[in-house]
């Protein structure tokens, strides 16, 4: 079972939830307001000035309670409630508030706070935002403070990561019972800011209805024998590299060798004797990749080309027993043939779709945007009409197999988004895969390593800009290993 903080409820299990504690006595709005209260003395300093704004539902009623517990903690608080028309129990918050001799303004006026509290929307918002709130939105925003979300910027969606016609843009968020799978993909990290969690004492026992994992898979099976050698590691074969594209595939080799593939041979039209700065990579012909013994994890695509010979190899490919990992141009012939889509679902051996965003909507015929719009619900389907396992890349990486949980990447960093690191990605997954890791596993945890060498990368460059391909599996090698450090001894 998911622990709550990994584990991303649908909205009507998290309503569920909050009727569990309700009938528990665990008086949830009491306690969202105390975590709140103590989020802020972590980090605001004393009697600094705060803006409270309050919208007409829970969330509001959130934020009042938490405006009352920080102005008796010596802060210089004011509420502002744009909205006469609240719920009963943002009506109660605000009797406590003004018995307090608390000040509530109507509108924004000359406001200058040191620091917002964002309790104007939570979850259950199902509408775009406009007319006054799109007005209010764009002034607060404007705001020249720090900004902490209670729950999920207003005006975001929490399950898609879009904003409804607007969003506040947060410094902060404080997640309230888990997280939301809004905070993390899609546009949810550039308007959620640093990302806390505040769980409100609710068992995990309440959390079995998850719709979805945040759960990182352990790196436990990739734990060594000091007897073995590397033909205890596996295989794998690339096949990509048309004719002046050859980098792809080798890139995709080095990462599989760098994350502990015993062999890797790297199929490609170039005339390549060796990669001199991985000799250890056997570059082999083209057409020799037809031949691959089954027992190879293959990765089809890295700079294959949608040349007639590509398409026969993929065609011919998907007949094979081999566990296959698609990307690149693999997928973008499989979107432009019925007859490879059919031929792939005809499949018993494991395969993996690893699409970006632009691939994904080739694959089903649809716009990029209306990919992007609902990121989990375009993988999922994507699994469903592929009859695979999908691995969705973008900002909060999204894997899915059909009747399974979805998962979803909480790591990455905008230092991935240049060229080569789908290749690199794509052979660290085959990999982990010839190490003997379950197909979702390999994916999700290569995945995982993957983003994590762009955050390590920016935090120790102080920005984003320059990640090269070397440095990328240098940080994912050691991540790696420190894990399987701390992962224990191998599994019998």
């Amino acid at each position: 079972m998911n622990s709550p903080e990994h584990s991303l409820l649908a909205l009507p299990a998290l309503r569920q939830l909050e009727q569990q504690a309700e009938a528990a006595g665990l008086q949830l709005m009491q306690r969202a307001a105390q975590a709140i209260t103590q989020w802020c003395q972590a980090h605001i300093p004393p009697g600094a000035t705060i803006l409270v704004a309050a919208g007409p539902g829970n969330n509001g009623g959130d934020a009042i309670l938490a405006a009352c517990l920080l102005k008796q903690a010596g802060y210089a608080v004011e509420v502002l409630l744009p909205e006469s028309r609240v719920n009963a129990a943002v009506q109660q918050a605000l009797a406590g508030w003004q018995a307090l001799g608390g000040s509530v303004r109507p509108t924004l006026g000359d406001a200058q706070p040191a620091w917002l509290l964002d309790g104007l929307f939570g979850v259950g918002l199902s509408r775009p935002l406009g007319g006054a709130w799109l007005h209010l939105i764009r002034r607060l925003n404007a705001l020249p403070c720090h900004k902490l979300a209670i729950d999920i910027p207003s005006g975001l969606d929490a399950w898609t990561g879009q904003p409804r016609g607007a969003a506040l843009r947060a410094s902060h968020t404080l997640s309230l019972l888990g997280p939301k799978p809004g905070l993390y993909t899609a546009q949810g990290r550039d308007y959620c800011g640093d990302i806390s969690m505040a769980l409100l004492g609710c068992p995990a026992a309440w959390y079995t209805a998850a719709s979805g994992s945040m759960a990182v898979p352990s790196a436990q099976p990739l734990r060594r024998w000091h007897s073995s050698h590397k033909g205890s590691y596996g295989n794998v074969s690339i096949i990509g590299g048309a004719r002046g594209m050859s980098g792809a595939a080798i890139l995709a080799g080095r990462a599989a060798l760098a994350l502990g593939a015993g062999k890797v041979f790297v199929h490609t039209q170039d005339a390549l004797l060796l990669d001199p700065a991985t000799p250890e990579l056997m570059l082999r012909p083209w057409q020799d990749g037809i031949n691959v013994p089954a027992a190879n994890i293959m990765l089809i695509g890295p700079g294959l080309g949608l040349s007639d010979p590509a398409h026969q190899a993929l065609d011919a490919l998907l007949l094979h027993d081999n566990t296959l990992v698609l990307d690149a141009d693999a997928l973008n012939l499989l979107a432009a043939d019925s007859q490879l889509q059919a031929r792939l679902r005809q499949r018993s051996h494991p395969v993996l779709l690893t699409p970006h965003p632009s691939e994904a909507a080739r694959l089903l015929d649809c716009s990029t945007e209306q990919v992007q719009a609902d990121r989990i619900a375009a993988a999922q389907q994507l699994a469903r009409q592929f009859a695979c396992t999908v691995l969705l890349k973008g900002s909060g990486t999204l894997l899915a197999t059909s009747g399974q949980p979805f998962r979803l990447l909480a790591h990455g960093s905008p230092a991935l988004a240049v060229a080569g690191q789908g290749d690199l990605l794509g052979g660290a997954i085959c990999a982990l895969l010839a190490q003997g890791m379950p197909l979702l596993d390999a994916a999700h945890l290569a995945a995982d390593l993957h983003a994590c060498a762009g955050e390590q990368y920016e935090q120790a460059q102080g920005g984003p800009i320059g990640l090269n391909a070397t440095t990328t599996l240098q940080l994912m090698t050691q991540t790696l290993n420190q894990r399987l450090k701390l992962a224990g001894a191998p599994a019998c």
